[in-house]
């Protein structure tokens, strides 16, 4: 049996509940209890929150009045993010002992591309488990892996054995895997998305797999093509060492909600400083800002404008902004602003003409 794309060594390695592992790290007293890392029981949003408290169906983005509301004992911790930096960047300073091919994908996940790897050891899985073990010992964290021949499958994979575990997903047993895969459990399938294939009578990957290019383009746009491909095993994105970021933002959540333009005004000018100073580290412009507005009661709104020339100066960015503020009435009070960058002058890539390969199924995983 043959592949006609290209085969890889491909490890997705995913932290534990890593915002709330590190709060429990550093904090014996909070471990073996419900914590949610932001938010608070009368503001904010939880970011993250650990296993005890994932058992009353606490999770990201969720309200943290919502969240007390489920866990009476829940504690809330403030974020670290320079914490949680520092300890992600002694994570990916073991990956690298193995490859150079690392992508974070954020503080707590990456990809590593093992095809050929420094420690000359031909198998992904025992390379997985090396790094697990180290992570553990040489930091005191739990991670979780998913080892397989590309980044979609193994991104799956990483959340098959949560906590602490592993998969591996070998060459022979992908079209197996994929076909008896809960559709909610592919990456990319959100709950909105879920439902739609639901009410089409797509349940498993095998039910995905039964429909047509066409079909699949009719009814989900783009990702339609997506779908049809991944489901077949096929997914021939590289491991990107520096990942290209699609767009640029910043945000902040009130301590009490706005009602007037007046003063989201100068919400926004804070907001707009601080992107700038972001894309000015970065060295990045871009063409659309978007105007991002929570409500009150939690619905969503985002406004967005393309300019004809790259902007990453605050007053333009704000300048559009308050265009955007005022292009319609506010239905509600505000307890969201936030602005992003997108269209950016880093999305001119080189086509990286790489020929795909055939071969046979049967490297050592």
């Amino acid at each position: 049996m043959k592949m006609d794309f290209p085969l890889r060594k491909i490890i997705h390695v995913d932290m534990d509940a890593f915002y709330a592992s590190v709060e429990q790290m550093d904090n014996p007293g909070l471990k073996e209890k419900p914590v949610a890392v932001g938010g608070s029981e009368k503001r904010g949003v939880v970011a993250a929150a650990s296993y005890e408290a994932r058992k009353y169906g606490i999770r990201s983005a969720i309200s943290g009045a919502l969240a007390k509301k489920l866990c009476p004992d829940l504690i809330f911790v403030k974020p670290r993010f320079d914490r949680y930096k520092e300890i992600s960047l002694k994570i990916r300073a073991i990956f690298y002992e193995y490859t150079d091919l690392v992508e974070p994908l954020s503080l707590d996940e990456a990809y590593l591309d093992v095809t050929t790897n420094k420690k000359g050891n031909p198998s992904a899985s025992q390379i997985a488990e090396e790094i697990r073990d180290r992570i553990f010992k040489e930091v005191g964290l739990t991670a979780s892996a998913g080892i397989s021949i590309n980044k979609f499958i193994a991104k799956v994979a990483s959340d098959y054995n949560k906590p602490n575990g592993q998969k591996t997903v070998n060459p022979e047993e992908v079209l197996p895997f994929l076909e008896n895969l809960d559709i909610r459990k592919f990456y990319g399938v959100g709950k909105v998305t879920a439902e739609k294939m639901y009410q089409l009578g797509i349940f498993t990957g095998k039910d995905l797999k039964g429909k047509s290019t066409e079909f699949l383009t009719e009814h989900f746009g783009k990702s339609g093509a997506y779908y049809y491909q991944v489901v077949r095993g096929i997914h021939t994105s590289e491991v990107k060492p520096n990942r290209i970021p699609k767009s640029i933002g910043a945000e902040r959540t009130f301590d009490e909600n706005l009602s007037s333009e007046i003063f989201m005004l100068k919400k926004l000018e804070n907001i707009a400083f601080e992107l700038e100073k972001r894309l000015k580290k970065s060295t990045i412009a871009g063409k659309t800002v978007t105007l991002k507005i929570k409500y009150s009661d939690f619905s969503q709104q985002t406004r967005s404008k393309t300019l004809p020339y790259f902007i990453a100066e605050k007053s333009l960015i704000l300048e559009t902004a308050k265009e955007l503020l005022y292009q319609e009435k506010m239905g509600n009070s505000v307890r969201l602003l936030g602005i992003s960058l997108s269209n950016l002058n880093t999305d001119k890539k080189a086509a990286s003409g790489k020929k795909t390969i055939s071969i046979q199924l049967k490297l050592d995983f």
